[in-house]
């Protein structure tokens, strides 16, 4: 991501992420409840926090991202690199689980009656410190004070859902989370680039558009490939 000049995975379409080159990009309101929303007159989805009982949902959801098993911004450096894909994707899953059991791994599971169909990674600055590895983003004045930081660092959502919204849903279930677990100042990192964009594999990070939807503000870009956005959220 030119914006965090990091490299990160390639949701789907690439088989690795550590050691694959990926771009490396990098208000107040009170949310109010979500657990079930509708999306369209025919499509209800609804929500729930990435846990010990979820990880089975989890899994089926990460096989099909590629290998990565969202682990690239929770490790402040790349792991495995020179190891076989097969041995790399073992140590990202195991690792995601030892977070989830230890309650270190934060996501929203969005599902489709009881089929998981995508999900939104969210977390403290200490649970997703990769972020604070790229060039761009060191550049941009550091939050000072005393709010918690949040961060928003990847979507995925299955290909036959893609385009219904599911991301939206995901979007929006995280900041309800957030709030619910005392607020503070979240950010996040959408692509700018319309050629990157236009490859869903490379959407990872979202989008502007979602996050002015939910009042995100721009602070400042983050290369040519993405922009820092924030916003702060209060206690629910």
């Amino acid at each position: 991501m030119g914006l965090l000049r990091q490299v990160g995975p390639v949701i789907s379409a690439l088989a690795r992420s550590d050691q694959t080159r990926h771009v490396n990009f990098l208000t107040i309101s009170r949310i109010g409840s979500v657990d079930r929303v509708s999306m369209s007159p025919r499509k209800d989805f609804t929500v729930k926090e990435l846990s010990p009982s979820t990880w089975p949902d989890f899994e089926k959801l990460a096989i099909k991202q590629g290998g990565c098993w969202c682990m690239y911004y929770q490790r402040p450096k790349p792991v495995g690199k020179g190891l076989p894909t097969k041995e790399w994707k073992k140590i990202n899953k195991k690792d995601k689980e030892i977070l989830v059991r230890q309650g270190r791994s934060h996501a929203m599971l969005v599902y489709d009656d009881k089929t998981p169909v995508g999900w939104c990674q969210y977390g403290t600055r200490d649970e997703l410190p990769r972020i604070d590895a790229g060039r761009n983003y060191r550049r941009v004045r550091p939050l000072v004070g005393a709010e918690k930081l949040w961060r928003i660092t990847c979507f995925f959502v299955d290909k036959d859902y893609r385009g219904k919204g599911v991301s939206k849903v995901a979007l929006h279930a995280a900041l309800e989370s957030i709030s619910k677990q005392g607020g503070g100042i979240v950010e996040a990192y959408p692509v700018v680039s319309k050629k990157m964009a236009a490859v869903p594999e490379w959407r990872w990070f979202g989008t502007p558009n979602m996050f002015k939807r939910e009042r995100f503000k721009p602070v400042a870009p983050l290369g040519t490939s993405g922009l820092l956005m924030r916003r702060t959220i209060l206690p629910g």
